[in-house]
C-alpha cells in the first residue's frame, strides 16, 4: 500500500470516529501535557502534527495564551470539531496528508501527539526532513507517540499490518517503531540533544530533537 493510500485509509477511519475521539483520548491528557510541559518559556510560533481535535492544545493554550498554532491533520472532521475550540482564532487549521502539504517556516517548535506511529523508516526520514527544514535554528521537534518494545517486535507489527492490511478485519492497525529507531532516524535528519523519556503511558514515549 503506497502512502497515498494509507492517508486515505487513514482519512476514513479518523473521519468515522471524529465524533467519539475526546472521549477516548482523554485518558492520553498526561501523554498530551507532557508536549506543553517541554516546550521553552518564549514558545510563540508551532506546528502540530495530526492535532485532530486540538485535545493537546488546552494546555498548551494555558501556558502560551498568545500562541500561533498551525494545525495539519488528514481528517477534514476532525478539524472541524477543532476549530469549535476557545482558541481557535490561535489556530490555523490544513486538511492534507504530511508528505503533501507544505509545512511553512521558522516554527519555534513542531509537536505531535498519537499521531505518527503509522509510517516505515524511510517514510520517516522524509517527513523528519520536512520537520527539520521548517523549524528555526535551535527550534524543537517533540513527538510523543506509541512505540514498539524493539526492534523485532516493530518488524512484527509491520509483517501483522502486511498480512491483514487487505482484510477488511481491521481497520486500523499501528505500525510503532522502536525507540532505537526513532532516535537513529531522528539523529540521521540532523537533530541533536535527543532525548527520550517516559510518560503515563507504558507504550509511549516523548521524543525531543533540537535544530
Amino acid at each position: 500500500m503506497s502512502l497515498a493510500e494509507r492517508a486515505l485509509d487513514m482519512q476514513a477511519f479518523f473521519d468515522r470516529k471524529a465524533d467519539g475521539y475526546d472521549d477516548v483520548h482523554r485518558s492520553f491528557m498526561g501523554t498530551k501535557t507532557s508536549l506543553t510541559d517541554a516546550l521553552p518559556d518564549g514558545t510563540h510560533r508551532i506546528l502540530d502534527l495530526g492535532g485532530g481535535t486540538g485535545l493537546e492544545l488546552f494546555p498548551l493554550f494555558e501556558r502560551f495564551p498568545d500562541a500561533q498554532v498551525t494545525v495539519i491533520d488528514v481528517s477534514e472532521k476532525m478539524l472541524d470539531l477543532l476549530m469549535k475550540r476557545p482558541f481557535a482564532n490561535h489556530v490555523q487549521p490544513v486538511f492534507g496528508d504530511f508528505f503533501e502539504v507544505g509545512f511553512g517556516t521558522d516554527y519555534d517548535a513542531v509537536i505531535s501527539t498519537s499521531a505518527l506511529h503509522h509510517f516505515e523508516p524511510d517514510d520517516k526520514r522524509i517527513l523528519w526532513r520536512k520537520v527539520y527544514d521548517c523549524l528555526r535554528p535551535g527550534g524543537l521537534f517533540l513527538n510523543a507517540d506509541k512505540i514498539s518494545k524493539n526492534r523485532t517486535a516493530e518488524a512484527d507489527a509491520f509483517a501483522f499490518y502486511r498480512e491483514n492490511k487487505d482484510s477488511g478485519e481491521y481497520p486500523h492497525i499501528d505500525t510503532p517503531l522502536a525507540p532505537s529507531t526513532e532516535v537513529q532516524l531522528l539523529e540521521d535528519t540532523g537533530f541533536h540533544h535527543i532525548t527520550v523519556t517516559l510518560t503515563d503511558r507504558d507504550n509511549y514515549r516523548l521524543f525531543r530533537g533540537v535544530k
